[in-house]
């Protein structure tokens, strides 16, 4: 085993723990960004769409920005990527605190925070873990890291809606600007680069470029990113549109933060449980049946009268769905090509979901604006889910033919 820590090996339990907290504080401010939504648009007289298109262009520069930041972080080391991450992160909310204009808005919530969660998120956590663990453990590894960041939702919304009830939204980025600060000190035990898994001799030697290349030459990695496009759409547009669109329903706003909080930490529980079924069973029909399930649980939730009750039954679920796709892609993703590549390989991957982060943000709220509903969002919901079960059941879970033939030889 090669050190990442020292000479006589990783500390795998610490790299785990710092892992799981940069995960965590990444993920918290960008996933309580729904509760802004009321209390800036009314202080700066904005409309729906103008704050929708902000947090739809941070979603689309996160995407764009992953996989430099996963070349940045298998070239440079992971630590150098997310101190980065955390200023361009801190720097984001700092100025979004003063944005008195659209663009000011835009470049702080947009442009900044999507590069800044680009740089620090759960993707180079994942890539960082998979080059520490064996390959049996990378799949529970992997829906650890997951849940760390479900617990940062579960944490920062009941947060940030307390904060903002009491403190108001300007001092509560600030809080929030603070936390994003303390990355850096937890991302200094994920600074190693090691090589750890079967095969891994071959793959050390073949350039960044080749290992690209193949990864848009194999049919399974082709469909996983088209089916990941949709667990964009569907994560940021409940993620934002939610709470609105339960104050809409005319149950008390509060509810949106309880449902954002729920499924938070219900998607602890299915992170987890999706790690562990991910490693001992298909991967790829798995995630079809997740996809499937999203969209059984969106027509049931639009389909019912809307009631408290209705608001903690499709949260819940949708918790147990939420990002327990990432086990299984992230792991397919390590199937395929091994982990030497993983953070620039699943930065392409995750590049798809967040175009379908900001076509769900940014289509919600222009579809609102113009209709004054949003069930012609929900509807696009459901059927995207059932593409996305469709495109992923006939991947296959094994290694590329070069890294098949290099591991027998």
């Amino acid at each position: 085993m090669t050190a990442a820590t020292g000479r006589t090996g990783p500390n795998i339990p610490l790299i785990i723990a710092c892992g799981c907290l940069v995960a965590l504080i990444s993920f918290g401010p960008r996933s309580a960004m729904g509760l802004f939504f009321q209390p800036m648009t009314e202080a700066r007289d904005w409309s729906r769409e103008i704050f929708a298109l902000a947090i739809a262009i941070q979603n689309l520069v996160w995407g764009i920005a992953q996989p430099v930041a996963g070349m940045m972080s298998d070239r440079y080391g992971t630590w150098k990527t997310m101190t980065l991450g955390a200023a361009l992160y801190a720097a984001g909310l700092l100025m979004m605190i003063d944005a008195q204009s659209t663009v000011a808005l835009h470049v702080s919530a947009g442009v900044l925070i999507g590069l800044g969660i680009a740089f620090s998120s759960f993707s180079l956590v994942l890539a960082a873990f998979g080059r520490t663990v064996s390959p049996e453990q990378r799949s529970l590894a992997f829906g650890i890291g997951t849940a760390s960041g479900s617990l940062g939702q579960f944490l920062f919304a009941p947060l940030g809606g307390a904060l903002i009830a009491n403190i108001g939204w300007q001092d509560t980025l600030l809080i929030f600007t603070g936390l994003v600060a303390l990355i850096p000190l937890f991302a200094i035990v994920l600074r190693g680069k090691s090589i750890h898994g079967e095969g891994e001799a071959a793959v050390n030697n073949q350039k960044l470029t080749s290992a690209v290349a193949e990864a848009f030459r194999t049919r399974g990695y082709i469909l996983l990113t088209l089916g990941f496009f949709v667990c964009g759409f569907h994560v940021a547009f409940i993620t934002v549109h939610l709470p609105p669109y339960i104050a809409d329903l005319g149950l008390d706003p509060s509810w949106g933060a309880i449902a954002i909080a729920l499924i938070g930490l219900c998607n602890i529980v299915g992170s987890l449980i999706s790690g562990y079924i991910g490693g001992r069973h298909s991967k790829s029909i798995f995630l079809s049946l997740i996809y499937l399930a999203r969209s059984v649980a969106i027509l049931a939730f639009i389909m019912t009268p809307p009631s408290p009750a209705s608001v903690l039954v499709f949260s819940g679920v949708m918790g147990l769905l939420w990002l327990s796709t990432v086990p299984p892609t992230s792991g397919l993703v390590a199937v395929m090509f091994g982990p030497r590549y993983m953070a620039t390989l699943f930065g392409f991957v995750f590049l798809s979901h967040q175009i379908g982060s900001f076509l769900g943000v940014w289509l919600g709220g222009k579809i609102y604006d113009e209709t004054g509903s949003y069930d012609l969002i929900w509807w696009c919901g459901i059927a995207l889910g059932i593409f996305a079960a469709i495109v992923h059941w006939p991947i296959e879970e094994k290694p590329v033919p070069r890294l098949a033939q290099e591991a027998a030889e």
